[in-house]
């Protein structure tokens, strides 16, 4: 890992200003929901544009100069257009479309990132690449329903990025990885515009409709907590550890029981979960590179460190990776 960054979009919305705008008691949605406060894209800061700006923070912190990577690789939860790429995109806004380096994008809802990840460093692994440029950047504010408080209230918008590189020390990078998906969840979170599913045939307001992110929270919840201890517990085997190795957790914010739930799982010693929901919300796939930026910058994550990187997605699936630093 050499490199990271960071984009948070400008305007800061307040649990205060959601109470003031929809009549209720001053208060209510942070005891609700447990967020103080989460950023909101305006008309400018676009996927692309988000995820770009992260992006020339990781590669001027990662030092490679005017060297373009190998490949860039997009992890969005939601694409800023069904086509051309998100990466694609990124790649001009970085000044690079006459490079000819590869770009695509790699969707697994909020999970997006660390799949992204996962792929970058098979490339290096086998010789394909030696940099690669990741990123997610998300726009939650785009596709959520202000008559549902729930969705209305936990969910912000930013983008994240990594440079890798390859490495001749051998005790660095992933050391395991597990995944899993069940299916049968697919409805319990959900957008329906925006592919093949709904068409403009269908009329305007099945469109509009469709374009609504709909979850059943509860639902979500149970099934994440079911899926999530197994998926550990193989990582940590595979990277031949234990729980107490793990120097921070870093995890996916997607709601601030979620996060609690998560600090459960590693008693007696939670601190090592990094915990910014409050003031970031659920920035689907962003989420969780944007915490790991977070830990880097403020230390809780240190060179030499083992780290767990860890989250559900909608599917349902839940990954745990565990790193190296």
């Amino acid at each position: 890992m050499s490199g990271w960054g960071a984009y948070r979009a400008q305007t800061v919305l307040s649990s205060a200003e959601l109470d003031a705008r929809h009549g209720l008691e001053d208060g209510w949605t942070q005891s609700e929901f447990g967020i103080v406060s989460r950023h909101v894209a305006n008309a400018q800061e676009t996927t692309s544009m988000m995820a770009a700006e992260a992006a020339r923070e990781a590669l001027d912190s990662a030092g490679w100069g005017s060297t373009p990577p190998d490949v860039i690789i997009g992890g969005c939860g939601v694409m800023e257009q069904p086509i051309p790429s998100t990466a694609t995109l990124v790649q001009d806004r970085l000044g690079l479309s006459g490079s000819g380096v590869p770009c695509f994008d790699v969707n697994q809802t909020c999970l997006s990132f660390v799949t992204a990840l996962d792929i970058a460093a098979m490339g290096i692994a086998t010789g394909r690449w030696r940099r690669a440029l990741v990123f997610a950047s998300d726009i939650a504010s785009a596709g959520l329903n202000p008559d549902i408080a729930k969705t209305r209230s936990i969910f912000g918008d930013g983008a994240a990025a990594l440079a890798i590189e390859a490495t001749d020390e051998r005790a660095r990078g992933i050391l395991a990885f597990a995944s899993v998906t069940h299916g049968a969840h697919h409805e319990l979170a959900q957008l329906r515009s925006g592919g093949t599913r709904l068409r403009v045939s269908e009329g305007h307001e099945a469109l509009v409709a469709g374009s609504y992110f709909e979850m059943d929270a509860f639902g979500i919840f149970k099934a994440a907590a079911k899926a999530l201890p197994p998926v550990i517990e193989r990582a940590l085997v595979d990277a031949n550890i234990t729980r107490d190795d793990l120097d921070c957790i870093i995890c996916h914010q997607a709601s601030a029981p979620g996060v609690e739930h998560v600090r459960r799982l590693f008693e007696p010693r939670p601190e090592r979960v990094v915990d910014i929901f409050s003031t970031t919300g659920n920035q689907i796939a962003a989420s969780i590179p944007t915490v790991l930026a977070h830990a880097l910058d403020t230390e809780a994550a240190k060179p030499g460190d083992t780290i767990l990187l860890l989250g559900t997605a909608a599917g349902i699936s839940a990954s745990a990776m565990v790193i190296r630093l």
